[in-house]
């Protein structure tokens, strides 16, 4: 039997190599950085003591007992000094002026309030400094945009103050930007600083992995995985993002470098692709065509003065033709080992000339529905980024090829405009608009045509799951033995914190019932997220550096390595499916959720989501790509629908996603919450169907975001339409508190004949094939294999409590706390079952024979959010009852007390429901 190890000092170094590699340097002047041996560093910016290590929401809900931050990670470097007098000023001020960390799901603000900075201050560390380090922090996050004001995408009046105050004092100050999104940049050329580095959000180990750039023991090699233009007006999308209704994606495939390069390149402060080096690098390039395909050489050369690695990214610009193109589309990257100074590396790269091809939803070049390569030249640049790129060969084709013939899918309903190159007289592009085309095929007819089959029911048989794993009985005849009513339950999950699968964890899915157990099934989890796993039972886990930052490593080798540690992490924890890699598009800078994705590049997007599934599959989990597709606002986003042409789907939106089923196997995918051209993808027939199965050739399964809608074409979507969802194929509904008893429509929908049980059977073979595949049917079948965690401090990571005991909550109910440990810094965790959701008032009973004057806090918290905290005085040992207030979404909870002081007796909880 395979056992598994996992090396926590590898996961820590990867993680670590993973923030250095992924660190982007915009700016060195004067080679400014690193920080020299034995020179004294000034640290400025209250973000030095609270380091963002991920943004907000499920992406970033992971429960850690450490964070290292960009001071930590400049403490631990022997070889400086840091400017102690200066952190202790910075110390007491935030001692008086802590974190806000906001009330509720995306209640943060995305900035913090900066210490105010007299001259004295800057001139006392100017005198006793050598360099200075600005660290300017942004969080971002779920359910809540960036916004076009300072403290968000904009520097405040505060930080504008203290950069400007910096700069004059100093020669050397380098400004490091700990964000999950791209900011505003154009305060660099008012205030010049001498360097400017965007360190992203690095998870638990980001300021070491920081630090090591800052000092110099890596040298930066990360690289744009977005545009960075002069002004938020300049984004293509701009006038249509964040509409309350719809969005009109009118730049079309003109989205990031795709259009500046093509109509604006003026409009661009820093280029896709950008990023320095502490050295610097040549290039030469053999350009090879073959019948299929084009080679390239890359001799990458280290002509600089330290050791380091470089990019090669390739992009072609195709012809014009009938359809219009961007002149520069990424086809291709790889980056080199590390190399020493004169030392050479030939990297080889191969690109797919069926990758260059243009879909064409309109039927201009006579293969309407079809990715086609028209006629023409196919130029090829090779550089370190998009502009800088040269010209390295091409190739010609004197006819047009069609590279495959699809079918329209998710076609707009309505006409509107969409952008389009015409060519001018200097030889450049200006824009022009082309009306996007219109859905020509009934939907429905083409939904019924498809409708499965399936075997009569038969009740029970004595089958078993593991009889179809073994090839005993068929998948179908497994499947016959469940009634209607079963296989309802069965589409879908319960959660969140489901006592039925490992505690905090996101939903449990499959064998959610006595009965469905009785038939074999298991019971599947998942949990959030691209970050790391959050399990809300209070368990520590590991945090990942943010999307943005792993794709700004253009290194999938590191990816992969590192998300297989990921997945050893989520097979001791058994969690089957971790909900990431998010893969959606940068479509615009104030996404709050952009953190979480890797580009505005499908490309990248997509070589990046492949080599993380590639990772997990190594060790026999995955990953749940999400949100599919098109999921690029958060403001309205259950109610949003976005309206956006064939082509651009399929060449922006949808590319990702093929690419992670074609290239890597992908086997779990998450829907949306909003609508594309009228249909919410949850019950979106043409995407979960038709492309995503026939087209792709998908055989996973797709489940919901949490308690998404769905609808029927031309009705308001609701949460009660699980028949519109499995008649779309998308097979799991996210989530339920109880399968059995959920208010939805698929019985109802059975009798009426609007939904079929070959439609059911054909979702719960989904399921059950996914299940297959997961270390929960390796325990359904009595295979245990242990992961074996080895080089691990004892206070760093926790294996789940997975016999966690839940206590039934009525209408009163006392439970005794009689004899737990209340002394300073520990805690109490237990779950809870309520019998009802609503507001409830939590009474803690205690006692203490402290002073009157003593002050003893209790922080009483709901699966990870905090209710409040009891904060009881002296007591004379009698008892004292103080109660909160607070409503109770959901059946199942974690109740996890804290204590800050010691000298507590606890006596009992009550939990008393208000209505």
């Amino acid at each position: 039997m395979k056992e598994y190890k996992l090396d926590w000092e590898k996961y820590v170094e990867i993680a670590r190599t993973a923030v250095a590699e992924g660190c982007v340097l915009l700016k060195n002047d004067n080679k400014a950085l690193p920080i020299l041996k034995g020179e004294n560093v000034a640290v400025f910016g209250r973000i030095q003591f609270d380091y963002y290590k991920s943004g907000t929401g499920s992406g970033g809900l992971v429960n850690v007992n450490y964070v290292h931050g960009i001071l930590d990670g400049l403490k631990a470097c022997k070889d400086i000094r840091i400017n102690e007098e200066l952190v202790n000023i910075y110390k007491a001020w935030c001692k008086e002026n802590p974190i806000d960390k906001g009330s509720g799901w995306a209640g943060e603000p995305w900035s913090q309030v900066e210490m105010p900075l007299s001259d004295s201050i800057v001139s006392a560390a100017a005198d006793k400094s050598d360099i200075a380090i600005i660290v300017i922090g942004r969080t971002a996050g779920e359910d809540k945009d960036n916004k076009s004001e300072p403290g968000s995408y904009y520097l405040s009046d505060l930080e504008k103050d203290m950069i400007s105050k910096v700069c004059a004092s100093f020669k050397r100050v380098a400004v490091v930007l700990n964000v999950g999104n791209i900011i505003d940049m154009k305060w660099v050329e008012e205030y010049n600083p001498s360097s400017v580095l965007y360190a992203w959000h690095g998870g638990m180990e980001g300021g070491m992995g920081v630090a090591d750039v800052l000092t110099g023991a890596v040298s930066p090699s990360g690289k744009l995985s977005d545009t960075i233009a002069y002004n938020l007006s300049d984004y293509p999308s701009d006038s249509n993002f964040g509409g309350d209704v719809i969005n009109i994606y009118k730049e079309d495939i003109y989205v990031g470098y795709r259009y500046f390069e093509t109509f604006a390149k003026e409009k661009v402060q820093y280029p896709f692709g950008f990023g320095l080096s502490y050295t610097s690098f040549s290039m030469e390039t053999e350009f090879y065509e073959a019948e299929e395909k084009v080679n390239l050489k890359v001799t990458v050369t280290n002509i600089g003065e330290v050791s380091g690695k470089e990019v090669v990214q390739v992009y072609v610009n195709p012809p014009q033709g009938l359809l219009g193109k961007a002149i520069k589309n990424l086809v291709g990257f790889k980056k080199s080992k590390i190399l020493k100074p004169g030392e050479s590396e030939v990297l080889e790269i191969s690109v797919e000339k069926s990758i260059m091809a243009s879909y064409d939803d309109s039927g201009v070049t006579g293969h309407k529905s079809c990715y086609v390569l028209e006629a023409g030249y196919y130029e090829l640049f090779a550089g370190s980024d998009v502009r800088s790129a040269t010209l390295v060969g091409g190739f010609n084709l004197d006819e047009i090829i069609e590279v495959s013939k699809l079918s329209e899918a998710m076609a707009p309903v309505n006409e509107f405009d969409r952008i389009k190159p015409q060519r001018n007289e200097k030889g450049t592009f200006t824009i022009t608009m082309d009306k996007v085309p219109t859905r020509t095929i009934d939907v429905e007819s083409r939904r019924k045509a498809s409708v499965p089959s399936c075997k009569e029911y038969t009740g029970d048989r004595g089958y078993k799951l593991k009889d179809v794993n073994t090839g005993t009985v068929s998948i179908d005849e497994f499947l016959a033995q469940l009634s209607d009513e079963e296989l309802s339950y069965m589409i879908k999950a319960e959660g969140m914190c489901s006592p039925k699968v490992t505690p905090g964890t996101a939903a449990a899915f499959g064998g959610i019932t006595e009965r469905l157990l009785e038939f074999g099934i298991p019971t599947g989890c998942c949990t959030d997220g691209p970050s790391g796993m959050r399990l809300d039972s209070g368990t520590n886990a590991f945090s990942l550096p943010n999307g943005t930052l792993l794709a700004c490593t253009f290194n999938t080798e590191l990816n992969e390595a590192l998300f297989e540690l990921e997945g050893l992490e989520m097979r001791n924890n058994r969690v089957d499916t971790l909900l990431g890699p998010g893969i959606n598009i940068h479509r615009h800078p104030l996404n709050g959720r952009n953190f979480e994705y890797f580009s505005e590049d499908p490309f990248l997007t997509g070589e990046m989501a492949v080599a993380q599934l590639k990772g997990m599959h190594r060790v026999g989990v995955t990953g749940t790509i999400k949100h599919f597709c098109a999921n690029n606002q958060e403001f309205k986003r259950t109610e949003i629908d976005c309206i956006v042409s064939e082509r651009a789907l399929r060449e922006i939106y949808l590319k990702g996603y093929e690419m992670a089923v074609k290239n890597s196997g992908a086997y779990s995918i998450m829907t949306t919450y909003g609508g594309v051209n009228g249909v919410w993808t949850a019950g979106n027939y043409d995407q979960n169907t038709e492309i995503l199965r026939n087209e792709w050739k998908y055989d996973g399964f797709v489940m919901t975001d949490w308690w998404a809608m769905a609808n029927d074409e031309g009705e308001k979507p609701s949460r009660e339409n699980l028949a519109a969802m499995v008649r779309s194929q998308n097979d799991v509904y996210m989530v339920t508190q109880d399968a059995v008893t959920y208010g939805d429509n698929l019985l109802a929908s059975l009798k009426e004949g609007t939904l079929t049980r070959g439609e059911l059977v054909r979702s719960a073979s989904n399921i059950c094939s996914f299940l297959m595949r997961t270390p929960a049917m390796e325990r359904m079948m009595g295979v245990e294999r242990e992961v074996e965690i080895i080089n691990k401090p004892e206070d760093q990571c926790m294996t789940s409590d997975f016999d966690m005991e839940y206590k039934k909550i009525d209408e009163i109910t006392t439970i005794s706390l009689e004899g737990i440990n209340t002394d300073r810094g520990s805690s109490y965790l237990m779950g809870i079952t309520l019998a009802k959701m609503g507001n409830y008032r939590i009474s803690l009973t205690a006692s203490s024979t402290a002073s009157e004057i003593a002050q003893i806090p209790v922080t009483l918290s709901r699966s990870g959010s905090d209710i409040g905290t009891y904060s009881f005085n002296g007591t004379g040992g009698e008892k004292v009852t103080l109660s909160r207030e607070t409503y109770m979404f959901g059946v199942n909870h974690y109740m996890k007390l804290y204590f800050g002081q010691s000298g507590l007796k606890l006596h009992s909880i009550t939990f008393e429901f208000l209505g």
